[in-house]
């Protein structure tokens, strides 16, 4: 491939797996980064500011055929934290695109938690992104990407969780029955190749997981124990419990001049029962399908 491809969030957990797999198919990349770099190559070139820089969006999509928006806020302590990013910042960079005259196709990485918008800020900030872009994007194809959890080198949310369980403790954070799903980022990134790649691209909402359409709080123990060879302790956490937590988060994180990632309004997220995937449609539409499961990655320490 020689086609430029202009990447925003590759500088995070999601973003370094979706450049590395841009890369190694060919194409040429243009990345924005808010921090100096001095690791551009003849096929990376990273274009300093943010979403709030018109100059920079111009700069960054300026010749690229192609379009992967993956940065966003997860974090936040309001509404309008994550809707000036994820909104706000996701329509300049589309203006931005649409102005360059050069782009066919954008990528919109947004969330499975966008099925759900009444369930979080965050999530809510997903889906008017979606929605809006969505308005916007005539004469561009847009593709909108819903990851479920994801997790993977570099991830810090999902990792806990893991280490806890190979260590023989597992927190349930949610009812015994919920269905949960998850992704490798390896298997995103190489999904956001195989769309890119495709000779007709299709303008759909695609929502990814890694085959197995849920899991449940005892298949995670039954994982975890056949990986460390002994028991895993299935410890419920009550919701008062994680409010607790949450208001302990949010507390700390204003101290710290940080945004948090648990508040209550996430935890909506958490406790939320059905988060079961179907990704009959990407297979179809664009031939991709994950090479890792959740069982083969706690075995082989994939995380």
């Amino acid at each position: 491939m020689s086609h430029t491809v202009a990447v925003t969030g590759g500088t995070g957990f999601i973003g370094k797996h979706i450049l590395a797999s841009l890369l190694s198919r060919g194409f040429t990349v243009r990345a924005l980064t808010r921090a100096p770099r001095n690791d551009s190559s003849q096929q990376l070139t990273w274009v300093q500011g943010s979403l709030e820089d018109r100059n920079a969006l111009t700069e960054l999509v300026k010749g690229a055929r192609y379009i992967v928006h993956g940065a966003g806020q997860v974090r936040g302590h309001n509404e309008d934290v994550f809707t000036q990013c994820n909104v706000m910042g996701s329509l300049r960079l589309l203006q931005a695109a649409k102005e360059g005259g050069y782009c066919e196709r954008f990528l919109f990485i947004s969330s499975l938690a966008a099925r759900h918008p009444e369930l979080s800020w965050y999530a809510n900030s997903k889906y008017i992104a979606e929605q809006k872009l969505a308005a916007m994007s005539a004469g561009i194809s847009l593709g909108i990407f819903r990851p479920t959890a994801v997790y993977g080198s570099g991830d810090k949310e999902l990792k806990p969780l893991f280490d806890w369980m190979l260590r023989g403790v597992l927190p349930q954070l949610s009812a015994a029955e919920t269905k949960l799903t998850f992704i490798h980022a390896i298997d995103l990134a190489q999904a956001v190749t195989q769309w890119l790649s495709s000779d007709v691209p299709q303008a759909h909402t695609y929502e990814l997981c890694d085959g197995n359409k849920s899991y449940c709080w005892k298949d995670l123990q039954e994982i975890g124990s056949t990986a460390r060879h002994g028991p895993v302790r299935l410890i419920p956490v009550p919701l008062y419990l994680l409010q607790i937590m949450a208001d302990i988060s949010t507390r700390l994180s204003q101290l710290a001049g940080k945004e948090p990632m648990l508040t209550r309004s996430k935890i909506c997220e958490l406790t939320h029962p059905d988060w079961s995937v179907n990704i009959q449609n990407a297979v179809d539409d664009f031939n991709w399908s994950p090479g890792i499961s959740l069982t083969h990655a706690i075995h082989h320490r994939l995380f």
